[in-house]
């Protein structure tokens, strides 16, 4: 029966843990993307077709 609830706890963990995970990995891309936008925002319009 203890076996069961800890197994119960530590399912609840590694799921908030993959949720913290995911969020922070979607956060990283995001930040990766505005930095590329801003750097290149001003030169997009500038280039060659």
């Amino acid at each position: 029966m203890n076996k069961l609830v800890e197994d119960d706890a530590a399912a609840k963990a590694r799921k908030g843990r993959n949720i913290a995970l995911g969020l922070g990995l979607v956060a990283f891309v995001l930040l990766i993307f505005v930095v590329t936008v801003v750097r290149l925002g001003a030169n997009v319009a500038n280039r060659p077709f």
